[in-house]
């Protein structure tokens, strides 16, 4: 059996080309992936170009997949490869387009982790509340350190509340609620036992 041959490359759209096969439509795809598989008029598209042409397919959406998440939020390592894991792509293929990502400074889990911190800590979370939801970012633990690091101490953003709501047992029971640690809240209880 013969390779089906090229028969016309119509240009599509922007960076688009409709690929004609034996002169009937084929598919419209990336004009990059048309050239790294040196498609041509008159030429084959034999087993070879169409592995090199599903090869590039697939990288290609994998970029543009990445992309579009990242258009919408920041993400992390983790989090980027767990949305392109559930879209299908191999995991050879996750690891090169996040690490291209990471290249062109579109994801940076420190970044992510400082300014996830620094909103979460401003809604009134303190650190263990923070961790948490880094951690489940995929934000590495020594990431997580250097974010809390950054951040007012924990005791200064407990007073603050304290300061906002009232000292009492309501207060107190809402910091813990909001994650704050036990030793942060421990003089505040003590106060509270003092005055009771």
């Amino acid at each position: 059996m013969t390779a089906p041959v090229v028969t016309a490359l119509r240009p599509r759209g922007s960076g688009r080309v409709a690929v004609e096969l034996d002169a009937g439509p084929w598919r419209v795809v990336p004009l990059e992936a048309v050239l790294v598989a040196g498609l041509t008029v008159g030429g084959e598209l034999d087993r070879p170009r169409a592995r090199t042409l599903g090869r590039e397919l697939r990288r290609l959406e994998a970029r543009e997949a990445a992309l579009r998440a990242l258009s919408r939020r920041d993400h992390t390592r983790a989090s980027l490869e767990r949305r392109l894991a559930e879209r299908g792509t191999s995991t050879a293929l996750r690891r090169d387009t996040v690490a291209a990502a990471e290249r062109a400074g579109l994801v940076d889990d420190a970044r992510f982790a400082s300014g996830r911190a620094a909103v979460l800590a401003g809604r009134g979370a303190g650190d263990a509340m923070i961790e948490e939801d880094l951690g489940r970012h995929g934000v590495p633990e020594q990431t997580i350190r250097d974010a809390l690091e950054r951040l007012e101490p924990e005791s200064e953003r407990a007073a603050a509340v304290v300061a906002a709501r009232g000292r009492s047992a309501k207060t107190v029971r809402f910091l813990a609620g909001k994650g704050f640690r036990e030793e942060t809240l421990e003089p505040f209880v003590a106060e509270l036992s003092d005055e009771g």
